[in-house]
């Protein structure tokens, strides 16, 4: 017994030091973060576009917000929906075991490739093959192409978790799979398909690998077409570090305001995760 109880307490201590490591670390991150670029946050700086011969000397990064957003939401619709129906054929669909390996097989291949190699794809055959140019679409490809797999295996789990109950019931007549699926399983299963969504967006929006060569610039103004470029956070914050330290200021203040960003969502949708496990 004492043994046991020995290990249960080093199990908590554990756990509780993790919490406290990973919220010191977060906190430490954006501390540092925002005491070295928080003379540069303002209304004005978030609001604002970019001017000045100077990348970030004047003015503020909203077409940068804003041209974020548009790439994330391109790559979500791009990814999410393969993704969620991969993910459906392989849990209620697929019957053959090589099959549904082949598939995991090629999902893996996919999380496994590095960004900036999507980004060449991406630039070989939708900015020069198709014609299409450095635009929100391309990018947002490359980007859907990466979060792919991380949408898929979170939405694989949340179907695998559905009582076979749900689509067997004991009460004769049995409903069809098709408006069991959607009428009992796509509900009950919501909640951690939008989080997964919601996360490979957070995922997406970081990225700067995939936009360097299919659609973010480096000035560009709030693009009203997916067939146009536009600015991102991520590659404004890289090309105000490469100037060096003129511009290390506003590159701290984009950074905490794409961090703030990525961390309103992931919270948003962990609330909506568990707010829908409740109902």
């Amino acid at each position: 017994m004492r043994k046991r109880s020995f290990r249960a307490l080093l199990v908590k201590l554990w756990a509780y030091a993790g919490i406290l490591l990973v919220l010191g670390t977060i906190l430490f991150l954006f501390g540092y973060i925002f005491w070295k670029g928080g003379a540069s946050i303002s209304w004005d700086f978030i609001t604002q576009s970019p001017r000045g011969a100077v990348l970030g000397s004047e003015g503020g990064i909203w077409p940068a917000i804003v041209g974020s957003l548009y790439f994330t939401l391109v790559a979500i619709v791009i990814g999410a929906i393969p993704a969620i129906a991969t993910a459906l054929y392989l849990v209620f669909y697929c019957k053959g075991r090589k099959t549904a390996r082949a598939i995991r097989l090629v999902i893996q291949c996919i999380s496994g490739i590095p960004s900036i190699v999507l980004g060449l794809f991406a630039y070989s055959f939708l900015v020069r093959d198709l014609g299409l140019g450095r635009c929100v679409l391309s990018a947002g490809t490359a980007l859907g192409i990466m979060i792919l797999p991380f949408i898929e295996v979170r939405a694989e789990k949340a179907f695998g978790e559905v009582s076979p109950q749900m689509l067997h019931p004991p009460t004769p007549p049995p409903p069809p799979q098709r408006y069991a699926i959607a009428k009992l399983v796509l509900p009950q299963c919501r909640g951690d398909l939008v989080s997964g969504v919601i996360l490979g967006g957070c995922y997406a929006m970081g990225a700067t690998a995939p936009l360097i060569f299919t659609g973010a610039v480096a000035y560009a103004a709030v693009p009203d077409s997916v067939l146009k470029p536009a600015m991102a956070l991520p590659m404004h914050l890289y090309l105000l570090v490469a100037q060096g330290e003129t511009s290390m200021g506003a590159a701290y203040g984009t950074a905490f305001i794409m961090m703030a960003l990525i961390l309103i969502c992931d919270l948003l949708a962990s609330i909506y995760a568990g707010r829908s496990h409740k109902r």
